[in-house]
């Protein structure tokens, strides 16, 4: 496959900038490989298509608020950072990216909030745009993490182009989210809402929980034509024994597994024997899906729909099909159906 196979026109009216008023009240449009049939449906009726004794499986993850706004020592210069992941919880050590990178040099010390509350100072270069930054902060880690959390944004995607509101910080999780290390959210589960996880629960359909701390290597452009040579970021994943398990047993008494989210496929498909069973795992994943794909694990995927040429699409085309989902996509345009993050939602069984 080549990147200019997932070259679409995206009006940018379709993005959706904010989210449909309640979670389970996006517009779902269901792929049925076996009959190549495509239906309309609002998201709540997903739990028509999921029977008894079926598996959903959601990525537990949580955002944290990841983007901070400082200004440069000296100049005062505006600088954004946006923390990736805690490297020394002693030292308090980040990784982070800042921008604009150029005006950033080893040294440089940064102040955030007012009264500058909280000093960094940049100890390393790692890469053209990443830093580590250690934070200067006297008092115990709850209160620089207080600290920290209550000057950071939601780090809403640049594709949404607007300023984040309070909301955000609410519907950019998913209801289930526990597991904090994500700088992004799994967008498939943004759709359910508690209401809808009860019914789910009540018609006898089981859910089992994996985490993969979403990174921002799921916004990161392909820039190579041939895609065998495109190298994912490495996220962080774990698969407890428990799900592995409710999993396992579903697929021995020949139930359905689902997956929410591409997050979840990846992760899914990371730890698998060779006879098809899902292995528990923690560790690190870098896989990347692209067609032609053989699943192992999963049977059904809810997903949103992507932007042009993105990993996201690519994995999703593998399942679906690609020629399958290019028609569902050039129908979705022209159903004004919604992009992105905040978009509507996609099933395919």
């Amino acid at each position: 496959m080549k990147l200019s196979q997932y070259k679409y026109n995206l009006p940018q009216d379709l993005i959706a900038k904010f989210p449909t008023e309640n979670r389970d009240e996006s517009r779902l449009m269901v792929l049925n490989r076996k009959n190549h049939k495509i239906e309309h449906r609002i998201f709540k009726d997903v739990i028509d298509y999921i029977d008894e004794n079926d598996v959903v499986v959601f990525n537990n993850t949580k955002v944290f608020p990841a983007r901070l706004y400082g200004n440069k020592e000296k100049t005062g210069a505006e600088i954004e950072v946006f923390l990736l992941r805690e490297l020394n919880r002693e030292q308090r050590l980040w990784d982070v990216l800042v921008d604009p990178a150029r005006k950033i040099r080893i040294g440089n010390k940064l102040y955030f909030g007012d009264d500058d509350i909280l000093v960094a100072e940049v100890i390393d270069n790692t890469t053209s745009r990443g830093r580590t930054l250690r934070f200067l902060f006297d008092g115990p880690y709850e209160k620089f993490k207080e600290t920290l959390y209550k000057l950071g944004e939601t780090p809403l995607p640049k594709f949404i182009r607007r300023e984040v509101v309070p909301e955000d910080r609410e519907r950019y999780q998913t209801v289930y989210a526990k597991h904090e290390g994500a700088v992004a959210a799994p967008t498939a589960g943004l759709h359910f809402s508690k209401q809808l996880l009860k019914r789910m629960e009540i018609k006898g359909i089981n859910f089992a929980e994996i985490t993969l701390h979403v990174g921002l290597g799921n916004f990161r452009s392909v820039d190579v034509e041939d895609l065998t040579k495109h190298k994912m970021d490495s996220e962080q994943i774990n698969i407890p024994e428990e799900a592995a398990e409710i999993i396992n047993r579903a697929k021995q008494n020949h139930h359905r597994v689902c997956a929410v989210g591409t997050t979840v496929l990846r992760t899914l498909e990371s730890s698998v024997t060779t006879s098809g069973q899902l292995k528990p795992f923690s560790g690190w994943t870098n896989k990347f899906i692209f067609p032609p794909y053989e699943f192992s694990i999963p049977d059904m995927l809810i997903t949103n729909f992507h932007l042009p040429q993105s990993t996201l699409m690519m994995m999703v085309s593998a399942f679906s099909g690609y020629d399958f989902l290019m028609e569902a996509y050039k129908l979705a345009i022209k159903e004004k159906y919604r992009f992105g993050t905040y978009g509507d939602a996609m099933l395919i069984i």
